[in-house]
C-alpha cells in the first residue's frame, strides 16, 4: 500500500525516553518460535509505568527478486511483542494492506501468528488458524488483511510474521520505528538494484536510527520496457549494483498524542521512499517523481479529478445564469454561486482528494465528499466566466505535505480558490457554516498547492490565524441572595461557526438552557439576543441576562470569570519533545464591573497579576481593583504565535499553569453583621 502516512523531517524528538526493563533473551538472537520460559520473567518498566505492552523486536526487509522475466518486491516482517496487562490486548491485531491496480495485485504469503504462555513453568503455544484472516475493502486500489491473535493474556508472547510480493516495482514499503508502544528493537533493511532511483524520506526522532549501508552486484535476466524512441519491451541479461541500507534503532520510547498535536504521523521515527526514476541499461532516464507543475498537470486531466472543469458542463447553465443575473461585480457573482452551492449541497466526507463521483452526478445528488462539492464549485464559477482553481492540501489530521517533492499521498482534501482582479479569495462549499473566503481551521496546516500552470504554492499557517474573543460582565446583587447580571460577548470566529451550528441543531432555547450547567451556582438565563446569526462571515453578537443564586449562609463566593475560566491546563506532561502545534493564535479578553449587593462587604479579593511569555510573545493580564462598593476585573490571554518548539514546552506549561491558578480565585463577598 502507498504510504499515507506524512512525514516531515524533524529534528524534534518525540516523547520521553526510558530505561526498559531488560528481557532475558538476546535480542539479536530473537527468532520466530524460540520462545523459552526465561522470556517471560521481566514484566515491569519502572521508567514507564504506562507502558500496557512492549514491542521487543520488529524486523523486516525489502528486497527486488525476479520472478519469472520481471521485478517483484518482496516484503518480509517479523513481529514479537509482550503484552503487560489487559490494556495491551490491541497489540493482538494487525492489518496489512495490499496494493491493487487493475488485474494486478499484492499478495499476502506464509503467514504465521503464535500466543505463548507461560503454564506450570512450561510455555504453551497457541496458534492462529487460517480461517481467522479476513480481508476488508479500504478503497478502490486497497485491501486490507486482518488478523487478531488468539489465546491472549496478560503476560503473554505474541508473534507474527508474513511475507508480501508485489508486482508494483514503485511500492517500495515504509517502516515505522516508532508506534504507540515502546520497542526494544526494531531494524528494516533494504536492498535496490541501482536501476531504480529512490528518494529517501526519512524522519529520525532525535538521532535514534543508526545505518549501515553495503554495495553488492548481481547479474538480472528480465523483460523490460524500452525508454528509447519506440518504447518497445526487451529481455537480456545485465549485472547491476544493489545497494543494501539496514537501519537499526534500539530502546524507543512510545509516541503518544498530547494536547495540542496536528498529528503524529508528523513526529513518528520513520522511513518511506519515493520511485524518483528508472534506468535501465542503454536506455535514457525516465523520470517517475516528476515536478510541481506536472502533478497540477496530471490532476487537472485526471478523469477523477479536473478533466469535466474544463468542458462547457452545459447542465449547470441554467442555474448558474439565474444566479449571476444582474450581478456586474465579479467578487458578487462568485458570493452568490458560493453561497448557493454551500447551501444546497451536503457533504459526505472530508477528507477525500478525488472525486466519488462525476460531477453532474453530484450536481444531481446535491451531496457528496468535500472534493466533489468543491470541484463543482470550481465548475459553476468558471461557467460564469470566473477564474477559478482547485486548491489541494492536507488536513492538520492527515499530517504535513512536503515542499520539496510532490507526492499525492501527502494530500487529502480539495478547496477551491476565485481570482477576481489582484485578490485572491479560498472557498470550501462543504461547510456550512464558513463565510465566504473562509478556510476551516483544520486546514490550517501549512504548505498546500493552487493547481493552475505553475502550480503556486499556498501556505495555511496557524500562525497566521487569529482567533480573538471579547467578553463583558455586569453583576450586581438583587433580593434573596440573588446575583443579577447581564454577559455581552464576541465569540472568536470560530467559536460563532460552532454555536451556530448548535443552535440550528438544538434550537435557541434548549441550546442556552445548557449553557445553565456552565455556571457553578444554580443560575438562570434570559433575554437572550443573538446579532449575525444568519451571517456567516461575521462573528456573533451574544446578549442575556443571568439570575444566579449565590448566597451560602451569609457568604457569596464569585469566581469573576464565571464560565470563561480556564479550568485545566492543556500540557499536562512533565516533559514533551515535540512541537505544540495549536490550531490559531489566541487573544481573550474578559472584562467584568461588579457591585457589591446592598447589605455585603468585600470579605476577600484576588490580587492583581501580569506574566509575560517570552518576553514580547506572549502575556496573560489578571487585573483587579476595588472603589467603594464596586468593583473591576479584566482579563486577557494573548499569545502571538500558535506553534512552539518543543524547547519551550515548560515555559509555555508554567505560563498556562498561572493561568489556571489565578482564573480559580474567588472574590469573597460577607453579609454585614
Amino acid at each position: 500500500m502507498r504510504s499515507r502516512s506524512i512525514v516531515f523531517p524533524l529534528q524534534l524528538a518525540a516523547a520521553c525516553l526510558f530505561a526498559l526493563t531488560t528481557f532475558s533473551q538476546t535480542r539479536d538472537k530473537v527468532r520466530f518460535g524460540k520462545v523459552d520460559p526465561e522470556d517471560f520473567a521481566a514484566t515491569s518498566f519502572e521508567k514507564d509505568t504506562s507502558a500496557h505492552a512492549v514491542v521487543i523486536a520488529d524486523i523486516g526487509s525489502s528486497e527486488f527478486q525476479v520472478e519469472r522475466d520481471h521485478f517483484e518486491l518482496t516484503y518480509k516482517r517479523f513481529k514479537r511483542i509482550k503484552v503487560v496487562d489487559k490494556n495491551g490486548y490491541d497489540a493482538a491485531s494487525e492489518e496489512i494492506p495490499l496494493y491493487i491496480s487493475g488485474q494486478l495485485e499484492e499478495k499476502l504469503i506464509n503467514l504465521k501468528a503464535v500466543a505463548y504462555n507461560l503454564e506450570n513453568g512450561k510455555v504453551v503455544e497457541t496458534k492462529m488458524e487460517s480461517k481467522s484472516v479476513f480481508t476488508d475493502k479500504y478503497d478502490k486500489n486497497h485491501i486490507l488483511k486482518k488478523f487478531t491473535v488468539p489465546g491472549v493474556k496478560e503476560g503473554t508472547i505474541i508473534e507474527y510474521t508474513y511475507s508480501v510480493t508485489s508486482p508494483f516495482y514503485f511500492n517500495l514499503q515504509p517502516w515505522n520505528f516508532q508506534n504507540e508502544y515502546p520497542t526494544l528493537q526494531s531494524e528494516y533493511s533494504v536492498t535496490i538494484p541501482e536501476i531504480y532511483d529512490f528518494v529517501f524520506l526519512k524522519q529520525d526522532i532525535n538521532s535514534m536510527l543508526t545505518v549501515k549501508t553495503t554495495v553488492d552486484r548481481q547479474t538480472y535476466n528480465v523483460t523490460y520496457e524500452s525508454n528509447g524512441p519506440t518504447g518497445a519491451s526487451q529481455h537480456g541479461s545485465f549485472s547491476a549494483n544493489t545497494v543494501k541500507n539496514v537501519w537499526t534503532a534500539k530502546d524507543i520510547p512510545a509516541l503518544r498524542e498530547e494536547s495540542y498535536t496536528t498529528s503524529l504521523r508528523n513526529h513518528i521515527t520513520r522511513i518511506e521512499f519515493q520511485l524518483s526514476a528508472i534506468k535501465y541499461p542503454e536506455s535514457p532516464i525516465k523520470p517517475i517523481l516528476g515536478n510541481w507543475q506536472k502533478f497540477s498537470e496530471d490532476l487537472n486531466k485526471d478523469e477523477n479529478f479536473g478533466a469535466d472543469l474544463s468542458k462547457n458542463n452545459g447542465y449547470l447553465g441554467d442555474v448558474v445564469d439565474q444566479l449571476t443575473n444582474g450581478l456586474k461585480d465579479d467578487t458578487a457573482k462568485a458570493r452568490r454561486i458560493y453561497n448557493y452551492v454551500r447551501n444546497n449541497f451536503t457533504c459526505t466526507d472530508h477528507s477525500s482528494l478525488y472525486l466519488t463521483k462525476p460531477l453532474k452526478t453530484v450536481f444531481s445528488s446535491h451531496n457528496g465528499s468535500e472534493a466533489d462539492i468543491n470541484l463543482l464549485l470550481i465548475a459553476m464559477l468558471r461557467r460564469a466566466k470566473l477564474h477559478a482553481d482547485p486548491v489541494v492540501l492536507s488536513t492538520r489530521n492527515h499530517g504535513f505535505t512536503h515542499e520539496l517533492y510532490p507526492l499525492k499521498s501527502r494530500f487529502n482534501y480539495t478547496m477551491a480558490a476565485v481570482t477576481v482582479d489582484t485578490l485572491t479569495y479560498f472557498l470550501d462549499a462543504s461547510r456550512p457554516y464558513l463565510g465566504f473566503g473562509r478556510v476551516d481551521m483544520s486546514c490550517y496546516n501549512g504548505h498546500a498547492r493552487m493547481l493552475t500552470a505553475e502550480s503556486v504554492p499556498v501556505y495555511f499557517n496557524p500562525d497566521d490565524l487569529l482567533e480573538q474573543k471579547s467578553t463583558f460582565v455586569m453583576l450586581m446583587g438583587g433580593e434573596g441572595g440573588i446575583l443579577k447580571g447581564s454577559l455581552q460577548q464576541y465569540p472568536t470566529y470560530f467559536e460563532s461557526c460552532a454555536m451556530r451550528s448548535s443552535i440550528k441543531d438544538k434550537g435557541k432555547d434548549a441550546y442556552f438552557k445548557g449553557k445553565e450547567k456552565d455556571f457553578v451556582a444554580e443560575t438562570v438565563i434570559s433575554g437572550v439576543e443573538l446579532e449575525n446569526l444568519d451571517d456567516n462571515e461575521e462573528v456573533l453578537k451574544l446578549k442575556y441576562d443571568f439570575d444566579m443564586k449565590a448566597d451560602d449562609a451569609g457568604m457569596i463566593y464569585i469566581n469573576p470569570l464565571f464560565t470563561e475560566a480556564m479550568r485545566k491546563n492543556p500540557f499536562r506532561s512533565q516533559e514533551r519533545r515535540y512541537p505544540v502545534e495549536m490550531p490559531c493564535v489566541m487573544d481573550e479578553t474578559y472584562t467584568l464591573n461588579l457591585t457589591v449587593p446592598d447589605g455585603y462587604v468585600v470579605e476577600e479579593i484576588p490580587k492583581s497579576a501580569m506574566v509575560k511569555f517570552n518576553e514580547n510573545e506572549g502575556v496573560f493580564q489578571y487585573l483587579i481593583q476595588q472603589s467603594e462598593n464596586s468593583i473591576q476585573f479584566r482579563s486577557r490571554i494573548k499569545l502571538n504565535r500558535a506553534v512552539f518548539a518543543a524547547d519551550e514546552y515548560n515555559s509555555l506549561r508554567d505560563f498556562f499553569d498561572m493561568i489556571v491558578k489565578k482564573q480559580s480565585e474567588q472574590i469573597v463577598l460577607k453579609r454585614k453583621s
